[in-house]
Parts: structure tokens; C-alpha cells; sequence
């Protein structure tokens, strides 16, 4: 957990978490809860996302599923009802693909379309969704920059065999990332992208169930490096004019 000082900077914060009832989105939404952040969650299932609510009082959770072109623009409108802003968004759900894992000659095609709609078009759709929130947050606190934050992997940058789906997929959602960096800054809304390691995960165990858990880092170590990494990112220098953006979902 981390130390009162640190957390305290999440005091007022309206944060939006994707995946965020199991692994490192479970552990960034129990910090940030604990640290004063107003948060707002998202998974598929509505079993969990509702005890998940139940223990953390004072937390909205949503039920949807980020790839899902028709669940978008509800999740979105959900988010900015229950905070009334928004200004950070975690893109943290993934999707391995096929499981078990297996070399892309023997990936099915619908295979890595999933992991693609999971990985990179629902932040797409997620984030161009919620621009106009984002930007009137820049607006209305400058020098504090609302963010959008994409959790990659080291699978995006290395071609590791038999991760050719969640690779690919990383590898896009880490360059996009890059250009909405480029594309919002004259707005004041930044956008960045962290790998957290090799973690102890749900999602881990589904891809490399043999690998000694004990060897691999906790989800919540790993939250403290994330939410380090936001904390950095919303301060970071720079007084660009804030601009309007447009807030719109895909057609």
C-alpha cells in the first residue's frame, strides 16, 4: 500500500479504470479509492464489478465490455454521470487472444481480432469518446493536465513466439498512444504509456500457467509505479493553449 503521502495526491481526482476487478486494475482502483480519487470502473462481469463496489464504498462500477462498439459510448456517458468529469483514464482491460497461446500460422483470424478490440480499438473508441471531458478538465485546471494512460507490455516491443495476437496488438496501442500524445497536447491532455512487468495476475496464469508465481511481481508494486507515473504526467511542465475538442464516439 502505498505511504499517506503519496496517496494523498490522488485527493479529488476523477479517474475511469478499465479491467478494473482483477490484476493491475483491481490494484490502481484500491489505491486510488484509498488515496481520495474518485473512481469509476469498468468490466464484463456484473457479478464481480457489483461486490467489487459493495467493499470499496463510494466507487462506481460499470459494467461493459470495451470491445464492444455498442457498449462505448454507454460506458462513457456512465463515467461522466458518476464523476462529473473525468481526468485520468486508464486503458488497463487486455485480451490475450487465443488461448492457449500459439504461433500466428495457427492463429485463427477472429483471434486476433479480438485481441485487436480489446487492445487497441476500444481505447480508440473509449478515449474519442471522452475528449470533451478530458479537455474541459484541462480547461478548467491548468497546470494540472488531465490523463490518458495505456498500459503495454514488453510483448509489444519484443517479438516473443507464440504472442503474436497480444503483441501486435501492444505494439499498435503503444504507438497510438504516442500520437494522441502528439495530436492533444495543444489541448493540455496528455497522453503516455507504461509497461508494468511481468506481474501475478489472472491473465498471466491464463498465458504461462507453469511460471512460478513468486517470480513475478505483485499487482500492487506495480500500481505504485503506474500511479507514480500519473502523478508525473499530470504535473508536467508546459502552459500550451487549451483548445476545444471534440467529444464524439465512433459511428
Amino acid at each position: 500500500m502505498p505511504s499517506s503521502s503519496f496517496i494523498e495526491r490522488f485527493a479529488g481526482w476523477r479517474v475511469a479504470v478499465t479491467g478494473g476487478t482483477s490484476g493491475l486494475g483491481l490494484a490502481l482502483v484500491e489505491a486510488l479509492h484509498a488515496g481520495g480519487a474518485q473512481v469509476a470502473f469498468v468490466a464484463r462481469d456484473r457479478a464481480r464489478v457489483g461486490a467489487l463496489a459493495g467493499r470499496l464504498k463510494g466507487t462506481h462500477g460499470i459494467v461493459g465490455d470495451v470491445s464492444c462498439k455498442d457498449d462505448v459510448h454507454r460506458i462513457a456517458l456512465q463515467v461522466t454521470s458518476a464523476l462529473g468529469g473525468l481526468d485520468v483514464l486508464v486503458h488497463n482491460a487486455s485480451s490475450l487472444g487465443p488461448v492457449p497461446l500459439r504461433p500466428l500460422a495457427d492463429t485463427a483470424c477472429e483471434d486476433l481480432e479480438a485481441a485487436l478490440a480489446t487492445n487497441l480499438v476500444g481505447p480508440f473508441r473509449l478515449t474519442k469518446a471522452l475528449l470533451g471531458a478530458l479537455a474541459q478538465a484541462a480547461r478548467e485546471q491548468r497546470g494540472v493536465h488531465p490523463v490518458v494512460m495505456h498500459v503495454t507490455s514488453d510483448a509489444g516491443f519484443t517479438p516473443y513466439a507464440n504472442w503474436g495476437a497480444y503483441g501486435a496488438s501492444k505494439a499498435a496501442v503503444a504507438h497510438l498512444s504516442r500520437i494522441w500524445a502528439a495530436e492533444l497536447a495543444p489541448h493540455g491532455v496528455r497522453s503516455i504509456d507504461v509497461d508494468p512487468g511481468d506481474m501475478d495476475t489472472p491473465l498471466h496464469a491464463l498465458a504461462l500457467p507453469d511460471t512460478d508465481p513468486t517470480t513475478l511481481k505483485r499487482p500492487a508494486d506495480s500500481a505504485r509505479e503506474v500511479l507514480a507515473a500519473l502523478v508525473a504526467a499530470r504535473a508536467a511542465t508546459g502552459d500550451a493553449e487549451v483548445a476545444e475538442v471534440p467529444n464524439g464516439a465512433c459511428a
